[in-house]
């Protein structure tokens, strides 16, 4: 799957049902599901500070090479996955996190079916 900021829009197709969210304790791995042969996302924050997308990936799915304009943090919530940053890979599994930095190349790819929270902060440091 190529990631651009057309990926996070399609996630971002009703408000209503983030709203419903709100002020609930939530885990967040079940609240995307998995889908065979294919990538999943729901966007449950969306503001003009920033997002946090969760996205499901079926086994040998990914993301293709991208860059982002502001910091991207990762976290696994459920499965394995590889992560590529800059040239150097990693291997991340259920609670692990990792920032991609601005601007820095990055991609990753399912090792097993693997779920993810992306949160993106768009407001530059002043």
């Amino acid at each position: 799957m190529e990631f651009n900021s057309d990926t996070l829009e399609k996630a971002d197709k009703t408000g209503k049902k983030r709203d419903e969210l709100r002020g609930k304790v939530l885990t967040l791995k079940d609240l995307v599901d998995y889908q065979d042969g294919t990538v999943a996302s729901r966007m449950i924050v969306n503001t003009k500070a920033g997002s946090i997308t969760l996205f499901s990936f079926d086994e040998d799915e990914g993301l293709s090479e991208h860059t982002a304009p502001f910091d991207a943090v990762v976290t696994i919530l459920d499965g394995e996955c590889e992560v590529w940053v800059q040239g150097v890979t990693y291997q991340m599994k259920e609670g692990d996190t990792i920032i991609f930095p601005a601007g820095v190349p990055h991609a990753l790819s399912a090792i097993t079916r693997f779920k993810m929270s992306l949160t993106m902060i768009r407001e530059k440091e002043s």
